[in-house]
Parts: structure tokens; sequence; C-alpha cells
């Protein structure tokens, strides 16, 4: 290659200001010297972009001209990453939460993968912080032969759908139709399930180089159980209804069944009526298949699949 590999990281911002300094430093500290910087202000009502703002004049400013901020009204974190991408440049993209943190070294050894594979797709390792204690998560092995696998293993949570774990090349969201989470619940397997889906090449590199703060209370979802199942069954129906008329060469080809199954389980046991919502879940409920394979237990499939016919 005559020419290094360059590579746009992508940070949505809102609501970090207890945290934003150090994750920006621990970014604009990266080792690889051919990294571009996207942060997207999602309309933060805190100091955030002040602390931000601040840090790049008195610490970073040699890093200006690879540095860009967007600013936009408060949309979400689904919204934000779009902002972010879409004016990202760089070959590969590497999605941030600004509540967290990476080693310094990340970029120059994920890029060094990148080059050395040519793979569409570098994830790796990451570690879970919380507080005085920390519980390292490693993933499994794929390859691009068993991405439909990986894809299925995500949905029923036998590996991780973390966008940040993952970095792909740009044109994977570029040249496919990639359709955007409208929610903030699952919204990480939503895109990811699209991008895994579209690359030809995967490369799983065994090292742990992000750190996923656990002890943000911001972040923890303080809503009732109930709506955050609800929240995700309607991200993931939109999701299926996106590819409901070609599910057979779809990215969830393996798990449409699945979704829907487990969106009328939701509807039934939080009583919210998702099949007026999306009048089309009846019909597909009853025509999806019972599986073991699915995250939920083959008992409340069956129950559903009864629920269905005589709603």
């Amino acid at each position: 290659m005559d020419r290094p590999l360059t590579l746009s990281v992508v940070v949505p911002i809102y609501g970090v200001e207890r945290y934003i300094e150090k994750f920006a430093t621990s970014l604009l500290s990266q080792t690889y010297p051919y990294v571009e910087f996207v942060f997207v202000n999602d309309g933060t009502k805190d100091r955030s972009m002040e602390i931000l703002n601040n840090l790049i004049e008195t610490k970073f400013a040699h890093l200006k001209e690879r540095i860009v901020i967007y600013n936009q009204e408060n949309q979400g974190l689904p919204a934000a990453r779009k902002s972010g991408i879409e004016r990202a440049t760089g070959e590969y993209v590497l999605f941030a939460d600004s509540d967290d943190w990476l080693e310094v070294d990340a970029a120059q050894k994920i890029m060094a993968e990148a080059e050395r594979s040519g793979a569409d797709i570098v994830y790796f390792d990451i570690v879970k912080e919380y507080g005085t204690k920390q519980s390292v998560k490693r993933e499994r092995e794929y390859t691009a032969q068993s991405k439909e696998q990986w894809i299925e293993n995500i949905f029923n949570y036998r590996s991780h759908g973390y966008t940040v774990t993952k970095c792909f090349r740009r044109r994977l969201y570029t040249d496919n139709t990639i359709y955007t989470p409208k929610l903030g619940m699952h919204e990480d397997i939503y895109l990811m399930s699209q991008i895994i889906f579209h690359a030809q090449s995967i490369v799983h590199l065994p090292e742990v180089l992000y750190h996923y703060r656990k002890d943000n209370e911001a972040a923890m979802c303080s809503d009732l159980r109930h709506k955050r199942h609800i929240a995700s069954s309607r991200n993931l129906l939109d999701l299926y209804y996106n590819y409901r008329n070609s599910l057979e060469t779809s990215p969830i080809r393996r798990v449409a069944d699945g979704i829907v199954l487990r969106a009328g389980w939701h509807a039934l046991i939080h009583h919210t009526d998702l099949f007026s919502e999306f009048p089309w879940l009846k019909e597909a409920i009853l025509k999806s298949k019972l599986s073991t394979r699915y995250r939920t237990p083959l008992l409340f499939q069956a129950i559903v699949k009864l629920y269905a016919r005589f709603k």
C-alpha cells in the first residue's frame, strides 16, 4: 500500500460533562496519525461542548485540521451517529461513546490489522468498567463465512452487538442501503446487523482496546423494564418492516421470526397493543416458525402464536 489507511472516529455528544474530558483526551491522544475526529453535538444542554472546545484549544490545537464538530438539535443517539458518518471522510469508521475511553494505541492496532488483512470489519474486545471493578468481555471468532451466525448470536445475546467494538469500511454504509434506527434501544443491533451482512471479510483482533463505562448513572436506563422491552420491540419491528419484502436475502433472515415472536411476547406481558401499531404483526407471527434458537423461550413463543390467532 502506497499510503496509510485513514480512520474516522464518530462521537455523539449529549449530557456527558462529567466524562468528556477523560474520553476526549484518550481519543485525541491516539498514536495513529491518520485519524479524523467527528464530534456530533446532539443539542446537549450541559457544559460538554464547552469542556471539549477548551480541551482542544489548550492541549490539542495542533489537531484542529483533523477535528470536525457538527451541531444539531437533539435527535437522539441513532440520528447523531447518522449525522457523524455522513460527515466522515475516512476509509474506515469507528463509533465511540463520549462517556467511555479508549486505549491510546487503539487506532494504531486496529488500523495495522486493517492494513494487514484488508478486512471490511476489524472487531476487538472490550472491558466494562464498574467504578472499582472491571469485567473483560472477549468476543467469539467470526469470518465472512460465519457472519449470519454472528448476526444471529448478536440478536440472541450470545455475542456483543456494540457498535464501538467494530471498525468497518465506510463504503459498507455508503454503498448499501442501511436503515437508521428510530429509537435508542438496541440501536446497536439494528445498525450493526446490516453492516456485518454486507462485509466480505471480517477479522477479530483479540485485544481489549475499549473501556465501556457502566457507572454512568445518566447513561443507565432508568425507565421501567416494560418501557425498555417495548422500545426494543418497536425498533426491531421497524427493521423487520424495512426488509419485509426480501427477508430471505436480508441481514435478518435467520432472526426475523424471532423478532416478531419476541415483540408479540412483549405486547402480551406488558399490555401494549403493538398489533394495532404494526397491523402486519399478527400475520407475521402466524407465519413464523418456533425455534429454540431464539431468545424468547419456546413455550412463550407457542403462547404468542396462540394469542395472535385469537387477537
